[in-house]
C-alpha cells in the first residue's frame, strides 16, 4: 500500500472528499429530509475507515471486505449520531467502526465457536468495557459470571474463544539465547499422554532431580504454565523450559 494511497477496489483513496466541521454540521441538520446530504456525509468520512483499517494491515483478511464491513460501521455512526452529543463525529464514528470490522473477523475466523459462547463473550465484551469506563479497573471473572449468571469458567472459554488464532511458530519468549516457540511447548505437552500408559511411570519420576519433578507436577498435573511455574521458582521461562525438556528427555530413556 501506498503511502498516500491505499489500494480498495472501486474506491481512488487519494481523492476522497475532506468535510469542514461546518460543512458537517450543516449536512447533519439536512440529514432527516435530504439523502444526498448523508451520501456526502458518507464519502466525507471514508478517511476515517482508511484510519481505522491501518490498525489490520499485517493481518491476512482482505483489505477491500474490511473497507467494506468498515463502511457499513460508518454508515451507522451517521444514521445514530445526534448532533446533541456535543462531541467530534469522528469521535463516536471510529469505535463503531472499529467495532463493525472487529465482529466481522471473530465471526468469520477460521476457529469455529459455538452461538451460546459468542453471546457470552459479547456481553462479557460491553461490560467489562462499561465497567472499567466508570471505575477504571477491570472487573473479575467472577463478578462477570455472577452478573451473566454463567459459570467463571464459561466466561473464561468464551473470551478465550474469541481470540485470535496463533501460529504454532510464533515466537513466546526469548532470554538472550533460543527463542522458545509455541510448538516446544504444545511437543512437550502432548507427551503426558504416552506417560499416562506406561506402569513405570512413579519410579522414572523419582529418579528426578526435586525441582525437575515440581515442574513436571506443576506443568503436566495442574495445567500452569512455564511462566506460572518460573515466577514461582524465581527462575526464567526459559530456565524451566530447559529443565522441563531435560526431565522429559530422561523419562524417555527409561520408559522406550
Amino acid at each position: 500500500m501506498g503511502k498516500y494511497k491505499v489500494d480498495i477496489s472501486g474506491c481512488d483513496t487519494s481523492n476522497l472528499i475532506t468535510l469542514s466541521s461546518d460543512e458537517m454540521k450543516v449536512l447533519f441538520q439536512k440529514l432527516p429530509t435530504d439523502s444526498f446530504a448523508r451520501e456526502l456525509l458518507i464519502q466525507g468520512n471514508l478517511r476515517l475507515v482508511l484510519s481505522v483499517l491501518k490498525k489490520f494491515y499485517n493481518r491476512s483478511e482482505n483489505m477491500d471486505d474490511l473497507f467494506q464491513v468498515g463502511c457499513i460501521g460508518l454508515i451507522k455512526a451517521i444514521d445514530n449520531f445526534d448532533l446533541g452529543y456535543e462531541v467530534q463525529f469522528s469521535t463516536y464514528a471510529v469505535p463503531m467502526i472499529l467495532g463493525e470490522i472487529k465482529r466481522f473477523i471473530r465471526d468469520n475466523n477460521s476457529v469455529r465457536v459455538s452461538r451460546s459462547l459468542k453471546d457470552i463473550a459479547y456481553k462479557s465484551l460491553k461490560i467489562m468495557n462499561d465497567y472499567y469506563q466508570k471505575n477504571g479497573y477491570d472487573i473479575s471473572y467472577l463478578e462477570l459470571a455472577k452478573i451473566l449468571d454463567v459459570s467463571e469458567f464459561d466466561v473464561y472459554s468464551a473470551l478465550n474463544a474469541m481470540k485470535d488464532p496463533v501460529s504454532m511458530y510464533e515466537p513466546i519468549y526469548n532470554d538472550g539465547g533460543d527463542t522458545i516457540y509455541l510448538c516446544d511447548q504444545i511437543v512437550d505437552s502432548s507427551i503426558q499422554h504416552d506417560f499416562s500408559d506406561k506402569l513405570s511411570i512413579d519410579d522414572a519420576i523419582a529418579d528426578l532431580e526435586k525441582r525437575e519433578q515440581y515442574i513436571l507436577d506443576q506443568r503436566f498435573v495442574l495445567g500452569k504454565t512455564q511462566m506460572e511455574v518460573a515466577n514461582e521458582l524465581d527462575i526464567s521461562q526459559a530456565q524451566v523450559s530447559r529443565l522441563e525438556k531435560k526431565a522429559i528427555k530422561e523419562l524417555k530413556k527409561v520408559l522406550r
